[in-house]
């Protein structure tokens, strides 16, 4: 029996192998939210108080992979890898796998369906690997560049909705005693933005809430200090309250060096224990993540299931070091 692949070919598309450089995490998105003020009417600086470290917390990230598999005329065909995972500390303080049915992956094609043609849209429907219809704002074919972004995005609403999915269930079975931490909004989820012990960890920080004085105080906040809690507007589907936590100094470095915005439920109880729990977020910075390029930024629970979820992907979509080099001619 023809495999997919040989029909793939025979109907016309050729063969490729490219990883694009951004192949994980999820893209920034520049926006003027605002904020409006909690704890105080203007924003300020706190230091941070003793820790509150909870018995048992969990740790929720994702990772996407992509490539370029084929090309169908100039129109890419992207074979795509996500994956999400909890992993559990609880009172010997080493990370484990959380259980069985904490963790998940969906493999899939990403095209833009219309153009494709007939042969090599029945030959990838018949792979038995899903396609997912990546439809250009043209309609057209023209650089493949619009296809390649169109079709990043596509990963990367898979991976957030594999994570908040998960992130879900798992918080529906959080002990009285047991916290989750998010890589990531909470916003995004109902039922994480009001968990009263789930808590987001932002690293990006496109999405601008302040101005002026704010916002100076805000980006230069000191090594081990908190700002006050505020209300995020703008791009927040579901409520919640939010704060800027620097865990490193950043003079030298860069304003964002070191520099996390958490999301936590919209309650007074987020705003009295703020400093406690940003004391406690501070000591995840240890062991480092390194080598991750991100690792001011980076909490090591976090960088522990990035790495088990790497661990378990699959190898080829690895960058090759270089391109394939042609034989020279005898």
């Amino acid at each position: 029996m023809e495999r997919w692949t040989d029909a793939l070919v025979a109907a016309g598309a050729v063969p490729a192998s490219r990883v694009p450089e951004e192949s994980s995490g999820r893209a920034d998105v520049t926006e003027i939210a605002g904020a409006e003020p909690v704890e105080d009417a203007d924003l300020r600086v706190y230091p941070l108080s003793a820790p509150s470290i909870p018995p048992a917390v969990s740790f929720l990230d994702g990772i996407q992979r992509w490539k370029v598999t084929y090309y169908d005329g100039v129109v890419p065909i992207v074979r795509a890898y996500v994956a999400a995972a909890v992993r559990r500390r609880s009172g010997d303080r080493r990370l484990r796998a959380a259980g069985e049915g904490w963790e998940g992956t969906r493999e899939f094609h990403a095209a833009p369906v219309a153009a494709l043609r007939p042969g090599v849209r029945a030959a990838l429907e018949a792979s038995g690997v899903e396609l997912v219809d990546v439809p250009l704002e043209s309609g057209a074919p023209g650089q493949p560049g619009p296809a390649l972004e169109a079709a990043r995005r596509a990963v990367e609403r898979a991976r957030v909705a594999l994570e908040q999915a998960l992130g879900e269930r798992y918080a529906r079975s959080l002990g009285e005693s047991e916290w989750l931490v998010v890589d990531g909004v909470l916003s995004e989820s109902a039922i994480l933005a009001g968990h009263p012990r789930a808590l987001g960890v932002i690293k990006s920080h496109a999405a601008q809430y302040f101005e002026g004085d704010a916002l100076r105080r805000a980006l230069t906040l000191p090594a081990l200090h908190r700002s006050s809690v505020f209300r995020p507007r703008g791009r927040a589907r579901h409520e919640v309250y939010s704060w800027y936590l620097r865990l490193w100094p950043w003079e030298g470095n860069d304003l964002l060096f070191g520099l996390l915005r958490i999301e936590a439920r919209a309650a007074a109880a987020t705003v009295a224990a703020a400093s406690a729990t940003s004391a406690w977020l501070v000591r995840e910075r240890a062991p480092v993540s390194t080598p991750d390029a991100r690792w001011d930024r980076l909490l090591y629970p976090i960088h522990d299931v990035e790495t088990y979820l790497r661990a378990r992907a699959p190898r080829d979509f690895l960058p090759h070091r270089m391109p394939r080099v042609p034989r020279a001619a005898s």
